[in-house]
């Protein structure tokens, strides 16, 4: 140990020169000693952890607690930067050992030598070498600021006295229960009498005197139940029949006058080309927002309008009135506000202002009730009720105040609880936002001290936003709220705090998943908002533009900040500032000080439509989890993001010209989830060599096949086993070593969709009309052999529930191991794009396969037995097997529900096990089955509801077993020959396919619900050879972004695969909308 003292002395000397020997020794002892005071700092963090929770409470009601309270708060945060420091410095080794091992396993150096290279230690080792001064710097830097933080926290329990804090008293608290589900009120309670007043209201004839648009205001204070009502006559089927057009639009305060107008627009047009940043002045905006409404009835909300200044106001909402008048007579505006003087601004006459009164007790008490006891019997808790309706006096007749408290009552059921809660101290406090503080302070007082930092982090998005539940989940893992546990991953043990915070009316108007129901996206109450901010108005910060502002920035920790044109420079004042929202609304170049003074952060979402790069001196950022990208120009980033060795999430997803992932990203070994752009024109055509060290990934929509020797190998996929959601996998013709690619999907549990893409990016994004060149037929021989040896090789995991192969798969036949034995999840399968397949694979054992669709084979020229799996040696096992099993009946394709064909455009015929239609008129087949002569019943697809069959010129025939389908949905398109025969009353399939409801022949319906429809030609749709189907995002890029999973998984989350003929070549071309949001 001498020795080592020996070499750390003398490299501190280097560093700190003519010092005294005492003082050397002391700076030796410092960093001799720092992994035991790593380990008392530990202690001591969570000491403080559990002070901080202690003394929460009491900090609202007492001055001085808080003072004391705010300075043991900021020594929280400085022990955690320095605990992360370490841990950083320890996950650095830990790459460099890395990156010297592979390097050593490369060379040719002897093996003594590449030992002696090893560290095996974080403390250096006594043959330390000069490179190593950064980990003795690390400890003195550690240990100085341990020895700093204890001095510091030392005087902070010293000075509790003089606060008058004791630490032994106990905090006041109610019993806490586990939440395990969300409550919903589905009914609105109390507002009989006003229901109808909004509806009469927008519906009325009216007359050509009146203002056009007609302003209707509803006013009340918050919590009152505005919103609800308007959101009632909003979805009412009777205001969607009378108007042509209907917005919503959420306005609160400050008013924007651009975001608004863009608001409109996107209600009237979401796809409309000024929402892509391109035009952002308001008169541009206006002008399109009078095109999109001319002449058109429309009805347009305005919640929640503010006006603090109602002179400054009233003028720029003035063009706005201006434009709206290009709509139609009979145009209506319903206008939300808590001010009468603001819906007076807005041009509501005395006659059509609604005031909304207080809900009665009884009100309350039934809103309480509801979701406190869920749908039990009240009359088993009689005793409680006087109790209940006590609390509900106290709500004051506010709705949002009666969910909150049914929300904290949930699950008690004695009535001591309830009585606990009517007695205690908080009803004291001061009223604040009429009533709501104490339903709000319950409620949030009984959350776990995680719970708690999880909802105030909240505030960091500003009123009326659209909150992303996957966003929000990797928001709270990156400020490192949430602790890994052993068995439970971060983001699983996340959503159940969400799922609590949504149980507690903490979050409301949520969007749900249309398949598995969960929730994807919600918002916060204004007043819930404004609770906490409240409770963060001292480190949490939102500065628009260049405002001057007078704040001392030293225990800010989140900020939201615009850049209009300067950068406020008292920013890098805010030195613990741990999450910054940046927008640089006209500027390209980011500021390299921001990461020399902010080195805290934990989160950084840097915007900006100009920005051309990002600075090297990103990496600075050490502590950085959470790196969001909205700078749609940048073409590449830096190497030196690679020394961000915490990151754990990166989302370059709105980064549109983005070209390459930088060469060094293997090094960000705690990367969990990566989002790139994953529709549109993907630019990342190759990911750099290194990818697979990147083991924790859960979150990757694509992974490009390359060539090259510093390009990625499919076979590094094999080490990602975390992923979830859907991955597509371009460009499998490259794959050369098909024996190191066996195991690479195998082991991807949380995998639940697949797409094989046998064509490269550079390919689907070409444009080019030119034919491809002819090959030699040797080596076309050989790209068949390859592409069926590559699919073979290609096992994915067993729990697949959608998989789409082709897209160029030049094999003749489609037959792998692995399709009928291990795909028994699997759902959906799409086989597409395959210009050489001769026959289809045979699906017939795949238990769950409820939606099959191929399109694009050209070589296809009859489906017969085969497609149902079935040839002579396999007939006769079917009937050997249904006498072993007692003649019980066999079912192929037992869940198979729809059921498509498009441009197989040499298919002539489709036969079943005795034939086509024609062939079997004579037979006696009962019930969908096919009768052999050992008596079972042979059944096929019993749950066959849809079939559609589009551009299949040559095909002429039906097979037999489809006489006995349950179908309710037939189309056919584009098949001249088939379409004669199905020709309504007169073909000769007409009395086979009569059975049918809805039939449709050469895009217009033949049949309708049993009839034939009463027009025709208004029930004509034209496809123009573009087919377009959507998938559900359960089983599409939902990386998610779910993680059951945008998400994966992703908004509006759907994927589209989209057919278009051209010149007899069918195009795939693979998309996905993710939001996603972020």
């Amino acid at each position: 140990m001498d020795g080592v003292l020996l070499s750390l002395a003398t490299d501190l000397l280097k560093q700190l020169g003519s010092i005294t020997v005492q003082q050397a020794q002391q700076e030796i002892n410092l960093i001799v000693g720092v992994d035991e005071e790593i380990e008392n700092l530990q202690y001591n963090f969570k000491m403080v952890q559990a002070m901080l929770n202690k003394f929460e409470e009491r900090r609202l009601r007492d001055e001085a607690v808080k003072l004391w309270y705010d300075k043991l708060e900021d020594a929280y945060y400085m022990m955690d930067d320095v605990l992360d420091t370490w841990k950083t410095a320890k996950i650095k080794l830990q790459i460099q050992k890395e990156e010297e091992g592979e390097k050593a396993a490369h060379s040719n150096a002897p093996a003594l030598e590449k030992k002696m290279k090893k560290v095996l230690s974080f403390f250096p080792s006594p043959s330390c070498c000069f490179r190593e001064v950064d980990n003795v710097s690390v400890r003195h830097e550690v240990g100085h600021k341990i020895k700093k933080l204890n001095e510091t926290l030392a005087n902070i329990l010293k000075g509790k006295q003089e606060f008058g804090i004791d630490l032994n008293s106990q905090p006041e608290r109610v019993e806490r229960l586990e939440i395990t589900s969300v409550v919903d009120v589905s009914k609105i309670v109390g507002r009989n009498e006003y229901k109808d007043d909004p509806l009469n209201n927008l519906l009325g004839v009216g007359s050509q005197q009146e203002s056009n648009p007609l302003v209707i205001s509803l006013v009340g204070i918050g919590g009152i139940g505005k919103s609800t009502l308007a959101k009632l006559a909003y979805n009412h089927s009777k205001v969607k029949d009378h108007f042509q057009k209907i917005m919503w639009v959420c306005v609160s305060d400050p008013f924007d006058e651009c975001k608004i107008a863009k608001a409109i627009i996107q209600e009237l047009d979401p796809k409309h080309e000024s929402l892509n940043n391109t035009t952002t002045t308001l008169q541009a905006l206006l002008l399109i927002v009078c095109d999109l409404i001319k002449d058109k009835k429309f009805f347009l909300v305005f919640d929640d309008v503010w006006a603090k200044d109602l002179s400054k106001e009233s003028k720029k909402w003035e063009p706005f009135k201006d434009v709206l008048t290009y709509g139609a007579q009979g145009s209506r505006i319903l206008v939300t506000t808590r001010n009468e003087e603001v819906a007076h601004m807005m041009g509501s006459a005395k006659t059509h202002i609604i005031s909304l009164s207080n809900l009665t007790v009884d009100d309350c008490w039934l809103i309480i009730r509801k979701i406190a006891f869920f749908d039990e019997n009240i009359d088993q808790h009689k005793d409680i009720e006087p109790l209940g309706r006590q609390l509900a006096g106290k709500c004051q007749g506010l709705p949002l105040a009666a969910k909150l408290i049914g929300g904290y009552m949930c699950n008690k059921r004695r009535k001591e609880q309830w009585a606990e809660v009517l007695e205690n101290s908080l009803w004291d406090l001061e009223n604040v936002q009429e009533g709501l503080l104490v339903p709000l302070l319950l409620s949030y007082y009984e959350l776990s001290s995680v719970e708690k930092q999880c909802f105030l982090f909240c505030v960091v998005f500003p009123k009326d936003h659209v909150i992303d539940r996957f966003e929000l989940v990797i928001h709270w893992i990156a400020q490192g709220y949430i602790d890994a546990k052993r068995n439970m991953e971060m983001e699983d043990i996340a959503e159940k705090y969400f799922k609590k915070l949504a149980m507690r009316s903490f979050f409301q108007d949520f969007e749900e998943d249309e398949i598995d129901g969960r929730i994807k996206s919600c918002k916060m109450h204004d007043i819930v908002h404004d609770f906490a901010q409240k409770m963060t108005e001292d480190v949490c910060l939102t500065i628009k533009g260049d405002e001057e502002v007078k704040i001392n920035f030293k225990r800010v920790r989140h900020l939201s900040l615009i850049v209009k044109e300067s950068f406020l420079e008292s920013v890098y004042e805010a030195k613990n500032l741990r999450f910054l929202n940046l927008d640089f609304m006209s500027s390209k170049i980011v500021q390299p000080n921001l990461f020399d003074n902010l080195t805290c952060l934990r989160t950084l979402h840097l915007e900006g439509q100009f920005i051309l790069e990002l600075p090297n001196e990103v990496e600075k950022l050490i502590h950085l989890r959470y790196l969001k990208l909205s700078c749609y120009e940048i073409e590449e980033l830096p190497e030196s993001i690679c020394n961000l060795c915490n990151l754990q999430s990166l989302d370059v997803s709105d980064c549109w010209y983005l070209k390459k992932l930088p060469q060094g990203i293997g090094k960000l070994i705690n990367l969990r989830h990566l989002m790139l752009r994953d529709s549109g024109q993907l630019e990342i055509k190759s990911f750099p060599k290194g990818i697979g060290r990147l083991t924790c990934l859960k979150t990757l929509s694509y992974f490009p096949v390359g060539k090259g020797e510093e390009i990625c190998k499919l076979g590094e996929l094999e080490h990602l086993n975390h992923i979830q959601g859907t991955l597509v996998i371009y460009g499998l013709k490259n794959v050369v070593d098909f024996g190191a690619i066996e195991n690479t999907l195998k082991k991807k549990n949380h995998l639940h969709g697949l797409i094989l893409s046998f064509n490269t990016l550079e390919e689907i994004d070409s444009e080019s009309e030119k034919e491809e060149e002819e090959e030699e037929e040797e080596e076309r021989r050989r790209n068949m052999e390859k592409d069926v040896a590559i699919l073979n090789a290609l096992e994915p995991p067993p729990r697949l529930e959608f998989l789409l192969i082709g897209l160029d798969y030049k094999g003749t036949t489609m037959h792998p191991n692995w399709m009928m034995s291990k795909l028994t999840y699997l759902k959906t399968l799409f086989i597409g794009a395959c210009p050489n397949l001769e026959r289809l694979p045979p699906l017939r054992k795949l238990p769950l396969l409820e939606e099959l669709k191929t399109g694009n084979a050209p070589m296809i020229r009859k489906m017969g037995d085969e497609f149902l799996g079935i040839d002579i040696e396999e007939e006769e096992e079917l009937s050997e097997s249904s006498k072993n099993n007692n003649n019980k009946d066999i079912i192929i394709f037992p869940n198979l529900k729809s059921l498509e064909f498009y441009a197989l455009e040499k298919w002539e015929e489709w036969t079943g096990m005795g034939g086509t239609i024609e062939e079997e008129e004579e037979k006696d087949n009962s019930a969908n089955a096919f009768v052999t002569n050992n008596t079972p019943k042979i059944k096929i697809m019993p749950l066959l509801r849809s079939l559609k069959i589009e551009g299949c010129g040559n095909l002429k025939s039906l097979p037999d077993y489809l006489r006995n389908t349950p179908l309710k949905e037939l189309e056919i398109n584009e098949c001249p020959i088939l379409e004669q025969r199905c020709e309504r009353g007169i073909g000769d399939y007409w009395p086979y396919i009569s059975y049918i409801p809805n039939i449709k022949i050469d895009d217009k319906y033949v049949q309708r619900d049993g009839q034939l429809p009463d027009n025709i030609d208004s029930e004509s749709q034209p496809s123009s050879s573009l087919f377009i189907f959507f998938v559900s995002s359960f089983f599409l890029f939902r990386s998610d972004r779910a993680f059951s999973n945008r998400s994966s998984d992703s908004s509006s989350e759907l994927m589209f695969i989209k057919f278009k003929i051209k010149s007899l070549k069918l195009e795939i071309h693979v998309a996905s909308y993710c939001q996603l949001t972020q």
